[in-house]
């Protein structure tokens, strides 16, 4: 099995700067995004540490030697760097980052994730989220308090209740699974999530080409001025025997767009 990705980040439709941040290591199957918390000092610096500290990592080791436990271990390293950072410079303040973390090794995916940045599967399809929000609504839905519809538009929201960086240990939530030809994961931060249900992002993972799709994602985001910083990647699934085979066949793709 071989994997393509591509990726996308922008500051969003209302806001001055990004504090989210990605990284694509797709030559060893590892993606990133990370998405700095609101409302505190040096979100855009805890992301990018996150970042930054896996890709670090990744390049200590020769390919293939990177475990799962390496990616894990990354991002308990990652989490006392952010609060070190928020120690030495910023006078003990809170500093932190949500994260997703997807690994592909053959035909199994490994997913890890704290906060509410998302991983979702298409297939055969149709689409779902493997990720469990850490967030106040989640537990709320979870507890039978609000339904899915009622947590979307609760003010209590954007309210998590894990992050990267916020306490001494951190507990990343772990899930691993088959992964199938043809199928595409999307890991994302919230300004994707929260602007579109499944539906909606269902049909752009249909568009065709993975880059197609992304940029469909994204542009659809901005017409929407979405609120929030906004960041995807794209990881498709493709036998081997594809490789070198581009799939362009010189027809226009048809890109759904949507607007409030």
């Amino acid at each position: 099995m071989r994997y393509l990705s591509s990726g996308f980040t922008h500051r969003g439709g209302t806001r001055n700067h990004n504090e989210d941040a990605y990284l694509d290591v797709g030559d060893r199957g590892i993606w990133v995004v990370a998405d700095g918390m609101g409302g505190y000092q040096a979100g855009d610096v805890a992301s990018q540490l996150i970042c930054d500290t896996v890709d670090s990592e990744i390049r200590k080791k020769d390919s293939g030697k990177f475990s799962v436990n390496d990616l894990e271990s990354a991002l308990l390293l990652s989490n006392q760097k952010i609060r070190d950072y928020g120690i030495r410079f910023l006078d003990d303040q809170t500093v932190g980052s949500t994260v997703v973390a997807l690994m592909m090794q053959g035909r199994q995916f490994h997913l890890f994730w704290v906060g509410d940045s998302r991983c979702y599967l298409a297939r055969e399809g149709r689409i779902r989220q493997l990720s469990k929000d850490h967030s106040q609504v989640a537990e709320m839905v979870e507890q039978g308090l609000l339904d899915e519809a009622e947590a979307e538009s609760h003010p209590l929201s954007h309210v998590i209740t894990r992050a990267v960086g916020v306490d001494d240990e951190l507990r990343p939530d772990y899930l691993s699974g088959e992964v199938k030809e043809g199928d595409i994961f999307l890991i994302c931060s919230d300004g994707i999530s929260k602007e579109f249900n499944q539906e909606e992002l269902n049909a752009f993972l249909s568009v065709g080409e993975l880059e197609d799709a992304g940029r469909a994602i994204m542009h659809s985001a901005l017409v929407k001025k979405s609120k929030d910083n906004i960041t995807c990647i794209l990881v498709k699934a493709e036998l081997d025997c594809y490789a070198g085979f581009s799939g362009e066949n010189g027809d226009d793709v048809t890109i759904p767009i949507y607007s409030r």
